[in-house]
């Protein structure tokens, strides 16, 4: 598939002193929550296909979710910007495609909607929270079928930085999200890589030079607690853009401060 590029990045986690380190969290302001972008049509007729062609693949809910499901379809759909046109049984996009709502199906419905791949985690009753339902269209490397229903440490194995440190921090982050407080981070990473992008746990690893992989891949990832099922929304919004399409300040903090690559 062809790639879609935004013009440019609005925040690069590298070039700040506040998310440079794991987990880099900063307050989310709701009103700037769900975003559109100059790739938004392109992205979402993307999405449109995936979800069309290949809906086991980016659409996955766990029988512990179907009340959080239900609660997010509202909380979405009573939150689109002012961009979309929202008559109640169907909604017009930005980009002038129509999509009827189908409360039957909400993740899907949702992931024709905005940008944003949404992922829900839930407590499993033993203190930690798993990945119980995600409409994900856009995955980094990793496969929605070999994550859904495995708890945080356990998803993020494969992943050297993420250690039993981060990964305890990150849990009491986790239980610590409060429907008045949303937060957000970001990451971000050399890639050749489509958006969507996904590889098996045991894939060997892309060799690929930092130089040779021509793009900057970073997911805006935001936290918020829905206020009924008290499950946590896990949003992402991803990026990619050239690397000579980074601001003069991001390209000098990208020297002092490296990004690793990704496949």
């Amino acid at each position: 598939m062809d790639t879609i590029l935004q013009q440019h990045l609005p925040f690069a986690p590298w070039a700040d002193p506040r998310t440079r380190r794991l987990p880099g969290i900063l307050p989310l302001d709701m009103a700037d929550w769900l975003r559109v972008d100059e790739a938004y049509a392109a992205q979402m007729a993307l999405r449109d296909h995936l979800l069309a062609t290949r809906p086991a693949d980016v659409v996955g809910v766990t029988p512990m979710a179907a009340a959080a499901v239900e609660e997010l379809y509202d909380f979405v759909l009573t939150r689109l910007p002012d961009d979309f046109d929202h008559d109640g049984a169907q909604v017009r996009r930005p980009d002038g495609q129509v999509v009827g709502l189908d409360r039957s199906n909400p993740l899907r419905t949702l992931g024709r909607l905005v940008q944003e791949d949404l992922c829900l985690m839930q407590e499993d009753g033993q203190g930690e929270h798993l990945l119980s339902a995600a409409v994900l269209c856009f995955p980094a490397g990793w496969r929605l079928a070999e994550k859904l229903g495995r708890p945080m440490l356990r998803i993020h194995a494969p992943v050297e930085k993420y250690t039993d440190d981060v990964g305890k921090r990150v849990q009491r982050l986790m239980d610590a999200v409060r429907p008045d407080a949303p937060l957000w981070r970001a990451n971000a990473h050399h890639s050749r890589a489509p958006l969507f992008n996904p590889l098996p746990e045991n894939a060997p690893k892309d060799m690929v030079a930092q130089d040779d992989m021509p793009f900057i891949r970073s997911e805006r990832q935001c936290l918020i607690r829905l206020p009924v099922s008290r499950a946590v929304l896990f949003s992402i919004h991803t990026y990619v853009v050239r690397r000579c399409d980074l601001t003069a300040e991001q390209a000098e903090a990208l020297i002092a401060f490296p990004i690793h690559r990704a496949a």
